[in-house]
């Protein structure tokens, strides 16, 4: 019971044990048909390895059918490279260039998907075998043959050993995120009754909400790449751990401006908007609830959902229509006292719409994932998508197109790595060691993103090499020449190099696999545990490749590439909000043409983003002290989903409106209001990315600005007095300025983790 204890808080769901003892069944059995059935050594090894590649180094995500074909796509992809490596494997040039070249092309092509990211290894294994070992074209059949059979033994393994649960880590922390949100809603939609009960609820649920949305992150974080593959349900799950961190914040402001009945423009206005706000924060409660059940289920049936979705447009529309009936129509002109207060009487409605953008984002991702899951056989196929999806080949080209930059960090890793395993080939054949494929495997195994990394796990690597000999000589002592104690005791000791890796450290598997290769090569051929010195000089050698390279090429680390990603993300978000803004004014501006909507912008902002989390997950995973509090850079780096979710949101404000927006000469007005804030912001933002550059305090937040409340609403006013058109593009243009507010309101969020976006209760402002 203790030892089921420590594995499950070491191992959590047994997922590397599973691995191992697959592992354990199947590596013997293979080693056993190619050596003593076939009777030839080159099917033995590539067979063992082949399972060591195909049950231990890859652990794929997923239904069962998605394990499947991931798994199938390895072995065929597999193929393909062991045939490139025996080509390859003469003369010694082309050995290393042809090792740079597919490792530049494996690395750099996970960061299209988490199912080719977890695959690196195996594939690259795929290839180091075959190209470090001397062969020719006869031996192609062979080496194919055992990794053929590897393959499916391997497709065996996970359907039938122990097979594992659909593993979708994101899915289960976004149904109660979901679900803790909607209570939040609910929590602070008008009650009667008990008001410390009251507000003993909404601290209950906004404590279940914070605490909801900070586990999906951190999930979302628990992995060195992003878990995204590039099927539809996939790509739609990921969105929505920026959309729920963003619709929390959404709550929470809602909260922080929670407003009462005031004596506003008039009886029916903000009393109304309030009630009509209410109605639709019960309907997004409603849509959220309806959404975590049906992304808590493989394939439901959205219709619910979508029929949830209407309901809240529905409350949508009426909460605009109530929010156009403030305006004072057909009134004369008004004073910039009774502006203001007509501005601020429009803050109940804002925050409605706001609230059921930030849903419908949610449930709209939750429904196109259901969709996807129930597409037919033959409409994944044909690559049918849900919705307005790319389909993968598109996604693909878009995800790779945003990592192509110099300051990359997947770009960086993936040269760095090529350089490393093309070196170690080159160095390895060049100086006739046994067992050359050790020296590249020692190489890849410890090259990190940064020297110093690079230099603790190569040390860690050589001692437990070194270990690993000397428990590996103890066994064979008391082994002896005893063939079928040997096979014996090499099913536990993969059992055990597969478990230490994931339970214990890094060293304690390199010990375990070196006691692994010790009893496998003397199951070859007799030599004692004098292969044991060859591993050690083997990986010695690796391990001396890695750390030039490593002190070479960037080795500095992710903490430099960080800060460059930080501030080139948040200068493509302001660009694209920039761009969301210019587009709806240009609808409502007689003397500005209309564009197509801001895609390149937005693509670029996504493409940024991405570099970022990039960025940062290997930030977290690099050992060290960090230079800031990691609170302090996680806040940093979540704002950027700030900025692009506003930017979506104004573009989705003016998006199809041609039919209620009006033209009219003070909207250039308010265009030259709106500029300056944007222009304030991208000087705020540009003082922060080059803050961040070089190290220095970052810059003070900025205070509201009364005075362009003023302008932006002397602009207006003359609008409001000419028909509902009119007063429906005035709505748009302040709502459009209170989103620019909730961007510059983020400013403080970052510089000041944890606190409030506003400085004082005696702030006034619309966000």
């Amino acid at each position: 019971m203790r030892v089921t204890s420590w594995l499950r808080r070491h191992d959590p769901g047994f997922s590397a044990l599973r691995r191992a003892a697959r592992a354990a069944i199947a590596v013997p059995l293979l080693f056993l048909l190619g050596s003593r059935v076939i009777g030839n050594p080159e099917v033995a090894l590539f067979g063992a390895f082949g399972a060591f590649a195909m049950l231990l180094f890859v652990d794929f995500g997923g239904p069962l059918r998605e394990r499947v074909q991931a798994h199938a796509a390895l072995a065929v992809t597999g193929a393909v490279l062991v045939c490139l490596g025996t080509l390859a494997s003469s003369p010694i040039w082309l050995s290393a260039l042809a090792m740079a070249a597919v490792a530049l092309v494996v690395l750099f092509a996970g960061s299209v998907s988490s199912v080719i990211a977890s695959a690196g290894t195996s594939l690259l294994l795929s290839f180091v075998l075959p190209v470090t070992l001397p062969g020719t074209v006869a031996d192609i059949g062979p080496r194919l043959l055992g990794w053929g059979i590897a393959a499916a033994v391997g497709l065996v393994a996970i359907t039938l050993l122990w097979p594992a649960p659909a593993r979708e880590p994101l899915r289960l922390p976004a149904v109660e995120a979901s679900r803790a949100l909607a209570a939040r809603i609910r929590a602070e939609l008008p009650a009667m009754g008990d008001a410390a009960e009251i507000a003993a609820l909404r601290e209950r649920t906004a404590a279940a909400g914070e605490a909801a949305v900070s586990t999906l992150q951190s999930v979302f974080l628990a992995t060195p790449y992003r878990p995204t593959g590039l099927s539809a349900p996939a790509r739609t799950v990921v969105r929505l751990v920026d959309e729920l961190n963003w619709l929390n914040a959404v709550i929470g402001q809602m909260v922080r401006h929670r407003a009462a009945p005031s004596d506003g423009v008039d009886a029916v206005g903000p009393r109304s908007a309030t009630a009509a706000a209410a109605r639709l924060g019960a309907a997004a409660a409603d849509v959220l609830e309806e959404g975590a059940l049906v992304l808590a289920q493989h394939a439901a049936d959205p219709a619910a959902l979508e029929s949830a979705l209407d309901r809240l447009a529905v409350e949508r529309a009426a909460v605009e229509q109530t929010t156009l009936a403030v305006s004072p129509v057909g009134r004369t002109a008004a004073s910039d006292e009774q502006a203001e207060r007509f501005v601020a009487a429009l803050d109940p409605g804002f925050r409605a719409q706001e609230l059921a953008y930030a849903v419908e984002t949610v449930a709209g991702n939750i429904a196109l994932t259901a969709r996807a899951e129930r597409r037919t056989w033959w409409q994944r196929m044909l690559g049918r998508q849900p919705g307005d999806l790319n389909g993968p080949l598109a996604a693909a080209t878009e995800r790779a197109t945003g990592f192509v930059g110099w300051n990359s960090v997947w770009l960086r890793n993936s040269i760095r790595g090529a350089i490393g395993l093309g070196l170690a080939v080159l160095l390895a054949k060049a100086t006739g060691v046994q067992h050359s494929f050790w020296v590249v495997l020692g190489t890849m195994s410890v090259l990190r993103s940064s020297a110093l990394n690079t230099g603790q796990t190569a040390l860690r690597g050589v001692l437990g090499t070194v270990v690993g000999v000397i428990i590996g000589a103890a066994a064979l002592f008391v082994i002896g020449d005893n063939p079928v104690a040997l096979w014996l005791v090499l099913p536990v000791a993969i059992l055990v190099a597969g478990v230490a890796p994931a339970a214990i450290s890094f060293a304690a598997g390199q010990a375990a696999f070196t006691v692994v290769l010790v009893l496998l090569f003397n199951v070859i051929a007799p030599t004692g545990w004098t292969v044991g010195l060859i591993r050690i000089e083997d990986i010695a050698l690796g391990c001396a490749v890695s750390l030039v390279v490593g002190a070479l090429f960037w080795p500095r680390g992710a903490s430099a590439s960080l800060r460059t990603a930080v501030g080139d993300a948040y200068l493509a978000g302001i660009d694209y909000l920039r761009a969301a803004v210019e587009f709806g004014l240009a609808r409502c501006d007689p003397a500005t043409p209309r564009g197509a909507e801001p895609r390149q912008q937005s693509l670029r902002a996504a493409a940024a983003s991405r570099r970022l989390d990039d960025a940062f997950r290997t930030y977290l995973t690099e050992r060290g002290a960090k230079q800031r509090p990691l609170a302090e850079v996680s806040a940093t780096v979540t704002g950027v989903a700030g900025i692009r979710l506003a930017a979506d949101a104004i573009l989705e404000l003016w998006r199809g409106q041609e039919s209620d927006v009006a033209a009219a000469p003070s909207a250039a007005a308010a265009h030259t209001t709106l500029d300056g804030q944007v222009d304030r912001l991208e000087e705020w933002y540009r003082a922060l990315a080059s803050a961040l550059t070089a190290r220095v305090d970052l810059p003070t937040p900025a205070p509201p600005d009364p005075a362009a409340d003023r302008s932006l609403a002397s602009a207006v006013l003359g609008e409001l007095d000419h028909s509902t058109a009119g007063a429906a593009t005035a709505v748009r243009i302040i709502w459009t300025a209170d989103y620019l507010e909730v961007v510059r309101r983020l400013e403080r969020a970052i510089v000041e983790p944890g606190a409030p976006p506003i400085a004082s209760t005696g702030e006034r402002g619309r966000v």
